[in-house]
């Protein structure tokens, strides 16, 4: 190790884990293991590739510092530049310290050069290994998680195929043993360790020219053929490779064996194991060196066994267990010695030998009365391999995913046992027959206890959410089988979960389909043109907070909340056009909105807990019938929560305590409707409203609006991904602009309300931001800005203001009272109060021709009134209008002069 590295590398092992040097020896020791939290790790001071616990039996977890400090090993340009003297120095460092090589070995085939990615606008130094049929393949060596899964390249329109890579060490003419492996760094991995390799390039490649020009030149030299050694990464789609190629590679005269690296936890290929090999002390790494050499090998006859008899021998003579299962071509057997028949099979075969004169070894022997006695049955027609452990935190829910392979062609089955279905024989065969159509287990419940046994020791555990979006736990995007944290894009790997260092990842919420597009070619930015055409500085302000909502829960831990939108307007106006176009853009195709007046409150609870991260709409319900239940339960006021992103209430969890669950809300609200939102000044004051007003068409409007209708989610669904990646970027911007529209709008003397200043801040701050990832020229930005400061002004106005009804409501209110010296519509004996009986009230207004709302619109209006505070709806009171009724007409004619009625405080 470069001795700045290693000065680097151990500054931070005893900052972070407690190592100390420990005299008179190379070791560090005393750390604190990040697995089992024991202090028995250590490392080596002369090379500290590796941080391993030295608990073998009970932990014995271990690291290379490149998974710890990622950071002193991905910008190779910039720690170790280049130079007139020194022009392969970036590349050096990188093979010596990222791969542990001696460039000895390497010397001359080799070169460092660049690859810049015009799509993504990002270079990197490289690694480049000219290959001998012409092209190259490169490593790149600069931050590489920046390029995605792009980590390497061959030469664009040239293909490798047929051809391997030779080390320069290698002598092709003289080894009896040649490994083929995927990688240059495989091959070059174990050549440092005296075993002769060459790279295929890849899994799916078979080098069939370079083997019959080897078998050519071998033949003509008179010399035996080496045999080979298939060694290609322990996964299934090399798995399939491996035993096409050998059989291929046997077609041409070569003898073949394989070598697997078991895999335990993370993916271990040969460059790891090289590098882990030399973490050993000198005198006991050979030994090392040839233990795992050996178990590679096992593995590899495994996998290149002929019967699943042959198979379950190979298992019993690796480790003598009398009874265990294994798979075969994707079936599960079950193999159980049989003492009594092993020893009758070697005395037969003793008599045999003497009868037939045949001399046999004691392992010849051994072996073939293994194959006569081993009783191997089949106990399922397919495959289960428990995966991963998940649990639901929350609801304390656990499942073991599993997958299920087929021997025909049928893709692998990947879904959940619960414990009580993998405990039971019954049960798992249940289970089993359920999620995979035809998959039969006929095993007995002490064949599954051992199976179980073994495949759920250790296993891995995969950390849940059960939402689509954005954690804030795991500071990570999740959208379906795509998901984004740091700015670097993932796919869910084939156990169906993200891979992150140090996570893993994965959403139970499968109600949400998302269609998004990874290739950013098929991304038509064109419809911000279009959408500015359509709907102008309105338009924008709505994409401004459905791209804001995807940093609602960042925004929200640093500023405590997060606005909600109102969209109303004129019918016709391109309200749900706007709407359903704004939700392409998150890949949520034919989607607008849903009622809540239609949703029970357990189904509303969920649905606004089914996202994070986006918004949530809330359609105009049908108040046809307002007096109905669900009308009359529906109240805005009961969102007030969601502002600063807290829940709707407590559930009971179902576990036998009192456990609860409240999850916060994590989405953004939208209300649409035509007519505005009806509430209390905590709600309006909450809200950023738009109004759409029906507009006048012209050509260009409308062929805006059709091609806006006919744009796919696929076609500009990559706007999401490009908004997720930016987040630091974004989030930077909107920190440093809100506080500067905070103050911009406090000094406009309208607006007095906090709350209306910070609202309409954050959405010309998240304006700023948007034009990260959005065209937006300086006309249009300033525009949209003017438009939000007179958005706020008009908020703070309709707080003050009654609504139109209202307002009317009492102008007829004031005008009948003028009618007459005796009250008329007021039923009140207090100066300081007005009681007023709706009913009688609309017929008094309807006698005297004045248009008001009718009484169920009051009734829902009147609560919310401003001029008149609302104090009462249902308050029996002494009534002066049936007083002076009864003084003007005789005894028999009197009413009742308690009234209930509507109060408020008077004028």
């Amino acid at each position: 190790m470069e001795e700045r590295l290693r000065a680097d590398v151990l500054r931070r092992l005893q900052d972070d884990y407690g190592l100390k040097p420990i005299n008179g020896t190379k070791y560090l020791r005393k750390g604190t293991c990040p697995s089992c939290g024991k202090k028995e790790l250590y490392s080596r001071q002369d090379e500290p590739w590796f941080i391993k616990c030295g608990r073998e039996s009970k932990c014995g977890e271990q690291w290379h510092v490149k998974e710890l400090y990622d950071d002193l090993f991905d910008d190779y340009s910039k720690r170790y530049p280049t130079s007139v003297e020194t022009p392969h120095a970036s590349a050096d460092a990188y093979l010596k310290n990222a791969r542990g090589f001696d460039l000895e070995l390497l010397k001359g085939s080799y070169t460092q050069d660049n690859y810049w990615d015009r799509l993504l606008g990002i270079g990197s130094a490289t690694v480049r290994f000219n290959l001998e049929h012409g092209g190259f393949w490169e490593r790149l060596i600069d931050q590489p998680h920046r390029f995605g899964k792009k980590k390497a390249r061959f030469a664009p329109g040239q293909s490798p195929r047929g051809y391997w890579w030779c080390p320069p060490c290698v002598d092709l003419t003289t080894v009896d043993e040649l490994w083929i492996v995927e990688g240059i760094f495989d091959a070059t991995a174990l050549v440092h360790n005296k075993v002769d390799a060459v790279s295929a390039m890849s899994s799916g490649a078979f080098p069939f020219e370079s083997l019959k020009a080897l078998a050519k030149q071998r033949t003509e030299a008179g010399q035996k053929l080496p045999r080979l050694v298939w060694a290609l990464d322990n996964e299934p789609g090399a798995h399939r490779y491996t035993r096409k190629h050998a059989a291929m590679a046997r077609e041409l005269g070569y003898s073949c064996q394989a070598a697997q690296i078991p895999q335990q936890g993370r993916k271990v290929d040969w460059n790891d194991l090289h590098q882990r090999w030399h973490f050993i002390d000198a005198d006991k790494r050979q030994e090392q060196i040839d233990k795992d050499l050996r178990e590679a090998r096992y593995h590899g006859s495994l996998l290149l066994a002929d019967s699943a008899a042959e198979k379950g021998v190979l298992m019993y003579d690796w480790r003598e267990r009398h009874e265990f299962h294994f798979s075969f071509e994707n079936r599960l057997y079950w193999f159980k010695m049989d003492v009594e028949k092993f020893t009758k099979a070697q005395q037969q075969l003793d008599e045999s030998e003497r009868q037939e004169d045949l001399v046999l070894t004691d392992r010849q022997r051994r072996d073939k009365a293994l194959r006569q006695c081993g009783a191997v049955i089949e106990i399922a027609n397919c495959y289960p391999q428990a995966l991963y452990f998940q649990r639901n935190e929350v609801t304390d829910e656990s499942w073991y995913y599993f997958r299920v392979d087929f021997p025909h062609d049928e893709p692998s089955v990947l879904n959940t046992f619960t414990g009580g279905q993998v405990a039971a024989a019954s049960e798992f065969k249940k289970r089993l027959l359920g999620m995979a159509a035809g998959a039969v287990f006929t095993g007995s419940g002490s064949q599954l206890d051992r199976i179980m046994q073994q495949q759920l020791f250790g296993l891995k555990t995969v950390k849940t959410i059960d939402y689509v979006g954005y954690s804030k736990e795991h500071g990570c995007y999740v959208f379906g089988d795509l998901a984004v944290r740091g700015g670097v894009l993932e796919k869910a790997n084939a156990e169906d979960y993200f891979e992150f260092k140090g996570l893993r990842l994965k959403t139970l919420q499968k109600s949400i389909k998302l269609e998004i597009n990874q290739d950013a070619s098929a991304y038509r930015p064109e419809w911000f043109k279009w959408l500015w055409t359509c709907f102008n500085t309105q338009g924008v302000v709505a994409l401004a907070f459905w791209f804001g909502s995807l940093f609602a829960e960042q925004i929200r831990a640093e500023f405590q909340s997060f606005p909600f939108l109102e969209v109303t307007g004129e019918a016709g106006a391109g309200k749900s056009t706007l709407l359903m176009f704004l939700w392409k853009l998150l890949g949520r195709q034919d989607e607008e909105g849903d009622d809540p007046i239609k949703m029970t409150k357990a189904g509303l609870r969920r649905w606004l807990s089914q996202t994070s991260g986006m918004p949530v709409v809330m359609l105009e319900a049908d108040r046809s019938d307002a007096e109905t239940g669900a009308a009359k339960s529906f109240d805005f006021d009961q969102f007030k929560p969601l502002f600063n992103g807290r829940g709707l209430g407590l559930t009971g969890v179902k576990n036998g305590g009192n456990d609860t669950n409240a999850p916060p809300f994590r989405a953004t609200l939208v209300f649409s409707q035509n007519a505005p939102v009806v509430a209390s000044e905590a709600i309006l004051t909450r809200i950023v409203k738009l109004h759409f007003v029906r507009p006048e068409v012209t050509s260009d409007s409308r062929s805006a609006a059709d091609n806006l209708n006919h744009l796919q989610a696929s076609e500009v669904s990559h706007f999401l991904l490009m908004a997720a990646k930016a987040e630091q970027k974004v989030m930077e911007t909107f920190r440093a602009q809100v506080k500067l529209h905070e103050q911009a709008l406090r000094e406009q003397r309208e607006i007095r309300i906090e709350r209306i200043i910070k609202n309409h801040a954050q959405m010309m701050a998240l304006v700023d931001a948007l034009r990260v990832v959005v065209p937006m020229s300086d006309r249009q930005h300033e525009a949209t800005q003017r438009e939000l400061r007179a958005m706020a002004v008009g908020r703070q106005h309709a707080v003050n203001a009654d609504p139109k009804e209202v307002a009317e409501f009492w102008e007829v209110f004031d005008y009948l009272e003028s009618l007459s010296d005796e009250p008329v519509v007021d039923h009140s004996k207090n100066a300081e109060l007005i009681a007023i009986h709706l009913n009688e009230f609309c017929e008094r207004a309807a006698e005297h021709k004045q248009k008001v709302a009718d009484a169920t619109t009051l009734r829902n209006l009147l609560r919310n009134s401003k001029s008149r505070p609302f104090i009462s709806n249902n308050h029996a009171v002494d009534s002066a209008v049936r007083a002076s009724f009864n003084n003007r007409t005789t005894a028999v004619n009197l009413r009742p002069t308690t009234v209930k009625c509507w109060t408020f405080k008077a004028g």
